[in-house]
């Protein structure tokens, strides 16, 4: 069973209508979501705009509708040249004539498209910042009649971002050489100081700037003790999302191969991606992740921006994020269709102490460290907050909200504890290893000390002479862990520039050991039990609202997409997304009329799947 071919874009007429006839038409909506109309009919009217809008927001609609409407061709600037095919594939699939120039392409394949540029051929173009600013790109552009300039991922242009890039900041020249077409930058996440200096780089202080919720009410967010993270990922994984694609985020390449290969062995398709690996392989296990189901992709952060695949169900870090902005534009890459999943963090005590030798260790002037370290404050904040963690998320980009009542605080409340004299104790511990002994340890050496055990390496420095050896057994080996790691969190303990973890106390630390300062802590979870589940339980679960017909059908169609897909090249979700299938199963509908008012169906897609998804429908029985 197929469906119709998809044809080419230079076929396709030019997409005519209004704003909200082109939503409907092309691409398959009923109507705007959140500010996404306002936006639309302020850049469609000339103006310039800054949008700042969750992952999974709609931020794509905001440029691609005013880009239809108006005349000429909209200049895509994006830093993804990895993924610019498939941004197209997906725009030609629901009829609109897209292109993109960059240095993939022959010679050949450049002119044509400069040529289809010019004579008007052309809705929308795709181009690398480093493309844009070179002076043949700016003859070609200006010989062309330009409708609007969207700059994606705006947040690479400012130094205060989590993915800086220096070919962003020469983006300023749009304003100087073409100062009559409208600009739009959007981007899914920034703090205050972001966005002040998105809009300086950029030029856009006279632009409408329009700031969306960035919550992601479908996500459930959830921070677990660290304890052999690879064995607490598989857990999740075949508990929860059996059968899902997911992302795996690792701090280093060596921890990326090393996930993969685990999970491998344990039967999980799993593939790495790092900037180690050559450009083939990266590209070859990127194409497989977006165009195969149930695939989970190791890899450090060199991955996922502008990745566009909607039914990723969780996004996992086995290492503790250096930001709050970058762990919220990575967690931000599952559930892009608007379907529960899942972000999951596993934490510990190591986290802390590396990431902060990292930051003592980086170049760069003390300003810089400083901002490192204020980035690093934060998410140890958010990992140890005993409130709401969408509460905590939102107030560092500056958006007040209630408790969620879809995160693991919220679920499983976390109590309190009155830690004083529990820190007392350790810091007591560092204190007369420095003065007295001029030594300094880290922390599993400190713990041992304080829960009195005989240790060779306690015994062969005499430290089981000192006044406080044993005075910590009323705590385990993980509470005391816990300790550690918030007074580093609360900066009442410090890691030493030494390069060997060693921990020293702080300016504050003065109050706690003199009783004039208070000391509240994160109680420690108990230790988990493991859990065994088998493969499509997370399949199983994203549905778990549909009944058992709706269910089977579901996965009729995802099967008939996934040939769709293979067959044209083009990853599942081009075809169509999980959320449109789910509602074919749930409705039903029986003719290409009421096809057609299924949400993601626009005229291209009812054209060129209609007929093959009628009989799909009619083909399962109930």
């Amino acid at each position: 069973m197929s469906g119709m071919t998809v044809l080419p874009a230079t076929e396709d007429a030019r997409p005519v209508g209004t704003a909200l006839e082109l939503l409907r038409r092309v691409f398959g909506y009923e109507s705007f979501r959140g500010d996404q109309q306002q936006i639309v009919d302020h850049v469609i009217g000339g103006g310039d705009a800054l949008v700042l809008m969750p992952t999974g927001g709609g931020k794509s609609l905001c440029y691609q509708v005013p880009a239809l409407v108006r005349e000429g061709t909209g200049v895509v600037i994006s830093p993804l040249i990895a993924l610019m095919q498939d941004q197209v594939d997906a725009l030609r699939a629901v009829g609109v004539r897209a292109e993109f120039l960059n240095s993939t392409q022959s010679l050949d394949e450049v002119r044509d498209v400069e040529r289809r540029l010019l004579a008007g051929e052309l809705d929308l173009l795709y181009l690398a910042p480093e493309r844009l600013i070179l002076e043949r790109t700016g003859q070609l552009l200006d010989r062309a009649t330009i409708s609007l300039f969207a700059i994606d991922e705006a947040h690479c242009v400012s130094q205060w971002g989590h993915d800086f890039r220096r070919d962003y900041l020469a983006l300023s020249m749009l304003a100087d050489r073409w100062p009559s077409v409208p600009r739009i930058a959007l981007t899914a996440t920034a703090t205050e100081a972001t966005h002040a200096d998105i809009t300086a780089r950029l030029k856009l202080g006279s632009a409408r700037h329009f700031v969306s919720s960035f919550d992601r009410p479908n996500i459930r967010y959830r921070i677990v003790p660290k304890d052999e993270p690879r064995r607490q990922l598989l857990d999740l994984i075949k508990t929860e999302h059996g059968g899902d694609a997911g992302i795996v985020y690792c701090l280093s390449r060596n921890t990326v191969e090393k996930t993969a290969k685990f999970l491998v062995d344990q039967g999980i398709p799993a593939l790495p991606y790092h900037a180690g690996l050559d450009a083939r392989t990266r590209a070859a296990n990127q194409s497989r992740f977006l165009r195969e189901d149930g695939i989970v992709m190791c890899a450090t952060i060199a991955f996922g921006m502008g990745i566009d695949k909607p039914d990723v169900r969780f996004v996992a870090h086995i290492d503790l994020p250096k930001s709050v902005e970058g762990y919220y534009q990575e967690t931000g890459r599952a559930g892009r269709d608007g379907l529960p999943s899942t972000a999951w963090l596993a934490y510990g005590l190591q986290d802390v102490v590396q990431q902060r030798r990292m930051i003592d260790d980086s170049e760069g002037d003390l300003a810089h460290r400083r901002r490192l370290s204020a980035h690093l404050d934060a998410m140890l904040a958010l990992c140890e907050t005993i409130g709401c963690r969408r509460v905590q998320l939102l107030a560092y980009f500056g958006q007040a909200s209630e408790p969620c009542g879809n995160c693991d605080t919220c679920l499983e409340p976390v109590a309190g504890w009155d830690g004083t004299v529990p820190a007392q104790k350790l810091l007591s511990t560092v204190v007369r290893l420095q003065r007295e002994r001029n030594q300094r340890f880290g922390a599993g050496h400190l713990i041992d000390i304080l829960l009195g055990k005989l240790t060779p390496r306690v015994q062969q420095q005499g430290h089981d002479t000192l006044t406080v050896f044993g005075i910590g057994t009323d705590l385990t080996d993980m509470q005391w862990r816990g300790v550690v790691r918030q007074l580093l969190a609360q900066g009442l303990l410090a890691v030493n520039d030494d390069g060997f973890g060693t921990l020293v106390i702080t300016e504050a630390s003065g109050a706690v050991l003199s009783g004039t300062r208070t000391v509240m802590m994160r109680e420690e979870p108990k230790r988990p039990s493991r859990r065994s589940g088998a493969r499509g339980a997370g399949l199983a679960k994203a549905n778990s609202d549909l009944d058992a017909d709706a269910a089977a059908l579901f996965q009729r169609l995802r099967e008939w997409r996934a040939e769709q897909a293979r067959s044209q090249g083009v990853p599942a979700y081009v075809v169509f997304g999980d959320a449109t299938l789910r509602e074919l199963a749930t409705t039903r509908p029986s003719t290409l009329a009421a096809l057609a008012g299924i949400g993601g169906v626009g005229q291209k897609k009812l054209e060129t799947y209609g007929e093959a998804v009628l009989e799909v429908l009619s083909a399962t029985p109930r």
